[in-house]
Parts: structure tokens; sequence; C-alpha cells
């Protein structure tokens, strides 16, 4: 029922920028979102949560993205972003993102967006 798709991703120099963006085919208030977030998966290691937002607000990083990484929800644009500064190569994944709710009166689910490449090199 709810489609995610992410765009902003591409190759970058150490120390450069990217913004992440994830939009969601119907309203975030309308579907009732409870947890947002943006994971990433390098080769070869395991798919690992890099920010999370949930419904009231708390927000988490994992340490190695601190002071670098911002997630934000937009409801005007249906969409959570994640901006990245000071990028570093061990940044370079797949950046997926992932929104759990559970519309008014109805089961709870989960969805992916697509995936989308990330490369950091000089």
């Amino acid at each position: 029922q709810v489609q995610l798709v992410e765009s902003g991703g591409g190759l970058v120099q150490p120390g450069g920028s990217l913004g992440l963006s994830c939009t969601a085919s119907r309203s975030l208030f309308d579907i009732n979102v409870n947890f947002m977030g943006w994971y990433r998966q390098a080769p070869g290691k395991q798919r690992e949560l890099v920010a999370a937002m949930t419904s009231g607000g708390n927000i988490n990083y994992v340490d190695s993205v601190k002071g670098r990484f911002t997630i934000s929800r937009d409801n005007a644009k249906n969409s959570v972003d994640l901006q990245m500064n000071n990028l570093k190569p061990e940044d370079t994944a797949v950046y997926y993102c992932y929104v759990d709710y559970q519309p008014w009166g109805r089961e709870r689910k989960n969805v992916w967006g697509q995936g989308t490449q990330v490369t950091i090199s000089s």
C-alpha cells in the first residue's frame, strides 16, 4: 500500500556532502508512522542502522556518523531525509530507508526503499 522511493545517491570525494531523500507514496501523517530510519550495507558486511527517528521525535545515530549525519522528516513532502556531511570512505555503502507504520485502525506494517548507492572515493 505504501512505497518508498530513494534519491540522492552518487559519487563524492572524502569530506564532501550528499543529501538522500526517501519519498513515501502516502502522507506520513495518514499512515501513522511509528519509526523511520536509514540503514546501510557495505560490501561483505551486515546491514546496519545509521539513523532513526520515532514518531515522538526521538533521534538516534550510530556512533560512526554522529556529528556528520542528520535525519529529518518532512510531512509536506512525505519524505524522510538524510543529510550526510564530511563523508569518509568507510561511509561507502548502499543506503536504504525504512518506515514502520500502522494506519489508523489497521495492522502494523513496514516497508523498505529500493536502496541507493553512495560511494566515497578520491
